[in-house]
């Protein structure tokens, strides 16, 4: 069935954000740690830090297949995502954009709060839907 094949698809996209959530949180511990600044090292530990808890929101999504369509949890779960590469990615680059010379990146700045307008977009449809269901 499409519905099974959705939820399927919502586990599987929230399953991979979370092991890269881990990858990306373990090689920042260790590998990271000692070229890196505190500052530095703050600013990804964010990003890995929104990375974790916006994997999980997607993963508990496929657990609201019952109460709400599969396109709306398929919208919520890719402006989530959205959220998780601009933010979160963007957080990762500026932090060691200097020890891959990458400085000269400008565009990175902007992307983290665009990321972060997705996040806030995809919890309040989230909201919007639960608002509507409630009236009907």
């Amino acid at each position: 069935m499409i519905e099974n094949r959705i939820s399927r698809h919502i586990i599987l996209l929230g399953a991979i954000i979370l092991a890269l959530a881990v990858i990306l949180g373990a090689f920042g511990a260790h590998s990271l740690k000692s070229h890196l600044t505190d500052y530095q090292m703050g600013i990804f530990q964010t990003g890995n830090r929104y990375h974790f808890y916006h994997g999980l929101g997607i993963l508990l999504l496929s657990g609201l297949t019952t109460i709400i369509s599969f396109k709306q949890l398929r919208t919520i779960a890719y402006l989530l995502a959205i959220g998780v590469i601009l933010f979160s990615g963007s957080l990762y680059l500026l932090a060691i954009r200097e020890m891959f010379d990458i400085s000269h990146w400008t565009f990175l700045g902007p992307l983290t709060p665009i990321g972060g307008v997705f996040f806030v977009i995809g919890w309040l449809y989230l909201a919007l839907i639960a608002i509507r269901s409630n009236r009907n």
